[in-house]
């Protein structure tokens, strides 16, 4: 066996390193299926050398210096037949219990389903891509956060009339319908968003189209990628890139709204620029399955940060010196963090809704 050379599939992605519970972990995505499996720290160690150049006596020997002990052929046996039976090895063949993509998808229903709307998404986003791409350098992005900044600036110096045009576009149906469809767009646009985004950083989307929970109808956009894209920071920008695209949509309307003289037409802009803030805002509150929250838990360099949080904190409160024990001392900090961060923003969130209510009750 000292001379096999074992490599891995064409396309096999690997993730950097991230906090599971008690453990560190790594993703594994096959190319085929798409499915993803977690593997431990030193099995990563191998499989990021498995190139088709090294043979399993390097590997091992690398192995040994690492972690100070050699692997016995019992444990190459183990795990190049887990590695072959998840089809992940370039010379075995693919697991024969990975459904096709399509087999995995629910049968819609009246209340509930989903419609591709192109037949290529990944090229429909490269497409999109190549028509926006002079933006996405930081000589565009830049002054348009600023221009965001001040927007969202100057709209909160006006709050009152923000309200009283929200209460006039809840209170008129038809302005009402205008605004859900202006807002609906711009739901389709935050999708898109992240797609091209990610084509930017190197993603692949594998689905746009429609999905309905009656009566809620939206569009989504899946990258098939994303989790193992190179950097944080990149992963980063494509969860933001939905809010800031939110915001950008309100920009025209935000201009209109200062140029226009005391109207009704003043009111439903305001109305429009309220409800879209908090939209866009909404999007980035750190809570599952926000895209705030996928900001932070990549920030976290983690997965499962919400349920691994949770789990910390029972052991905490049970002061369950056991199972508090196997946490590493960074895994503590980011679940007592994340907790902190997470009743925070649900205490802020109350506090804000019964403002909010209280003042259109009583404008």
């Amino acid at each position: 066996m000292a001379d096999y050379r074992p490599a891995l599939r064409d396309g096999v992605l690997l993730s950097e390193p991230l906090l599971h519970g008690t453990r560190t972990v790594h993703l594994v995505r096959h190319p085929g299926s798409g499915q993803s499996f977690e593997i431990g720290v030193r099995e990563h160690f191998l499989l990021a050398r498995m190139d088709g150049r090294r043979t399993l006596g390097d590997l091992g020997a690398a192995y040994a210096e690492e972690y100070g002990r050699r692997l016995g052929d019992a444990n190459w046996r183990q795990l190049l037949a887990l590695l072959g039976t998840k089809g992940l090895l370039a010379d075995a063949p693919e697991p024969a219990t990975a459904p096709p993509p399509d087999a995995a998808r629910p049968a819609n229903r009246l209340l509930r389903g989903s419609l591709p709307l192109v037949a290529d998404a990944d090229a429909t986003a490269a497409r999109l891509h190549r028509a926006v791409r002079p933006l996405l350098t930081a000589r565009c992005v830049l002054p348009l956060l600023g221009l965001i900044a001040a927007m969202q600036l100057t709209l909160a110096l006006h709050l009152g009339a923000l309200l009283d045009g929200a209460a006039t576009v809840l209170g008129h149906p038809v302005l009402l319908a205008a605004v859900f469809a202006l807002l609906w767009l711009s739901t389709a646009l935050h999708e898109l968003a992240h797609g091209v985004v990610a084509r930017h950083h190197g993603g692949t989307v594998s689905a746009i189209g429609l999905r309905w929970r009656l009566p809620m109808v939206i569009m989504y956009c899946t990258v098939d990628n994303y989790r193992f894209l190179a950097t944080r920071w990149r992963r980063i920008q494509i969860a933001a890139a939905g809010a800031v695209m939110n915001a950008l949509f309100l920009l025209p309307f935000f201009l209109w709204w200062l140029l226009a003289p005391a109207s009704g037409t003043k009111d439903a802009l305001a109305g429009l620029l309220f409800l879209g803030s908090l939209h866009a805002f909404t999007m980035l509150i750190p809570l599952p399955p926000l895209d705030g929250y996928t900001i932070v838990s990549q920030a976290a360099g983690a997965t499962a940060l919400a349920t691994s949080s949770r789990a910390h904190l029972a052991a905490t409160l049970r002061r369950d010196r056991t199972a508090l024990a196997g946490y590493p001392r960074r895994a503590r900090r980011v679940y007592a963090a994340y907790t902190a961060l997470a009743a925070t923003t649900v205490a802020a969130l109350l506090a804000v809704l019964a403002a909010l209510v209280h003042t259109l009750l009583t404008r």
